[in-house]
């Protein structure tokens, strides 16, 4: 028996490696909608802050946080053919569907940017896709996901990059991973205690498995 039932899949900075696009478009996006562009001389200190310190500093509004991911899932699916998977991820879904897994996505994109950059055969792996997430809002997506797949808190994982990904597994009593290639300064993520800490992709399946 695997050692999670359920691994639920945060996709940005997770699965997808779209850091360098993120930042281009947050700085496209910044005089569009009134909030400061992000700092790329300050990036390493800027990848230890949470979400909500980020917002802060850019004084981003959270009144606005709809709209703008509106906005930036828009200017994904124009780019979504030429974003990628960070390396080693097909082989990764790959072992945990084999070792019976069941495999979740949870994001705050879009199912169809998701599946333009995963590609019809690692799609086929995902039992569920629950997209379009509002940034703080992770949590009552994983109840649905549980639900929708029978699963206890205790037999699922949440994997991410971000303290948020952490913070909305906790509040429902899953174990958390966090991945050292993402967003988020790896050091910051581990110092927030997750269940496991993932240093490469293909570590992810001894942890789970």
């Amino acid at each position: 028996m695997p050692a999670y039932k359920l691994a639920i899949f945060d996709f940005d900075g997770t699965l997808g490696d779209t850091m360098g696009w993120f930042l281009d478009a947050s700085d496209a996006m910044a005089e569009r909608f009134g909030y400061l562009p992000i700092d790329r001389g300050d990036l390493d200190n800027l990848r230890r802050k949470s979400a909500r310190e980020l917002m802060k500093l850019q004084k981003v509004s959270v009144l606005k946080l709809p709209m703008l991911a509106a906005h930036f899932q828009k200017m994904m699916r124009a780019d979504a053919a030429n974003i990628r998977l960070f390396d080693g991820v097909p082989r990764m879904l790959q072992a945990l569907h084999a070792s019976g897994v069941s495999i979740a996505i949870v994001s705050s994109n879009s199912e169809e940017n998701i599946r333009i950059v995963l590609g019809p055969e690692l799609c086929a792996l995902v039992s569920r896709f629950s997209c379009g997430a509002s940034v703080f809002g992770k949590a009552s997506k994983f109840r649905k996901v549980l639900a929708a797949t029978s699963t206890k808190p205790a037999e699922a994982i949440s994997i991410g990059d971000e303290t948020r990904d952490i913070d909305a597994a906790r509040e429902i009593g899953m174990a958390t991973g966090a991945v050292c290639w993402g967003y988020t300064n790896p050091e910051a993520l581990k110092a927030y205690g997750p269940t496991h800490v993932f240093e490469a992709v293909l570590d992810i399946p001894a942890g789970v498995v």
